[in-house]
């Protein structure tokens, strides 16, 4: 630790592992984030400019994708300056700020989709009531609690760790997610049990949910025509590999960096960065390809750019 006018620094530990191709790195990584801002932007940009994708569905949509265009922007520029860096240094308030931004954007994610499986219920099963229940109004309220909530509990967390003895001050990891806890001497009561609460208001209970909803659509639309079983295809299993994608990838973020392993630190550099590289680059996939008046939209832009896509509707 170097202490100058109060400021606590923390060393990142994982650069000393790939020291030798940092330049690769490098450029494997500004290529992806590149890649992860212009796929994610131009779903964005087509559910804007056109008006009939101004429709809960979408707008819920374009909030992930924005999600992710700010997820990986919380991560990416920082990583990119370490690996041009003689040091991997970071101030503690900085990198509980980067922990705040990090894990509100993440946990606000299983929100979203919880909110789009909702619309999905009441679009498939309760079809002559939707246009009275997904309003604007609540389409707008549903928005703010998916970002308000997270933040507030995350708040909490990074408040309480601001507030914390540190006796270590080497980050095992690549930029500061649940690692910051293993600075800590001593991990506070307050940390540990608002910590089981989060995982649980924002992640658990969210998924229950999501599952819940997801089988009584199943179930309605097996009883209904074909026309219906092909809409639930079309616009829910999108979400639904999403879900199981992102799920799989945060029960992941969460035990290898509360569990002390005997992983290389190598390998648990190359298990964070599949982290934060899948799901960004995901969803604008699985959304521009398996949405049918999102691909159609993206074809005729494609065409305008005189570009030969290849994308079967």
């Amino acid at each position: 630790m170097d202490e100058e006018s109060n400021v606590t620094y923390l060393t990142l530990d994982w650069y000393t592992e790939i020291n030798k191709y940092r330049y690769v790195f490098f450029f494997v990584m500004f290529t992806l984030y590149i890649l992860i801002i212009c796929t994610n932007s131009t779903i964005l940009y087509l559910i804007w400019i056109h008006k009939n994708l101004h429709e809960p569905m979408y707008i819920f949509i374009a909030a992930l994708l924005l999600n992710s265009v700010l997820y990986s922007t919380t991560v990416y520029p920082k990583l990119l300056i370490d690996f041009l860096s003689e040091k991997q240094v970071t101030t503690y308030s900085v990198c509980l700020f980067q922990f705040f931004m990090f894990y509100t954007l993440v946990l606000s994610e299983f929100l979203l989709l919880a909110a789009m499986a909702y619309d999905r219920y009441v679009a498939i099963c309760k079809p002559l009531e939707y246009q009275t229940i997904m309003r604007k109004t609540t389409v707008r309220i549903f928005l703010v609690v998916a970002w308000l909530v997270p933040a507030c509990h995350i708040a909490v967390q990074a408040i309480a760790s601001a507030e914390a003895k540190l006796c270590d001050f080497n980050i095992k990891g690549i930029f500061c997610n649940n690692a910051v806890y293993t600075l800590q001497c001593e991990r506070s009561r307050l940390i540990t049990i608002f910590g089981v609460v989060i995982v649980l208001d924002l992640s658990i209970l969210p998924m229950f949910f999501i599952v819940f909803t997801y089988t009584k659509i199943f179930i309605v639309s097996h009883r209904s025509c074909k026309e219906i079983r092909k809409k639930t295809a079309e616009t829910c299993l999108p979400h639904m590999l999403v879900l199981i994608s992102y799920s799989v990838f945060f029960v992941y973020d969460v035990s290898i960096a509360r569990v002390k392993s005997d992983f290389p630190k190598t390998t648990r550099i190359i298990m964070t960065l599949q982290i934060m590289l899948y799901q960004p680059l995901l969803n604008p996939f699985i959304y521009g390809l398996k949405m049918k008046e999102i691909s159609k939209h993206l074809k005729n832009l494609l065409s305008q750019a005189n570009i030969s896509p290849c994308i079967k509707t």
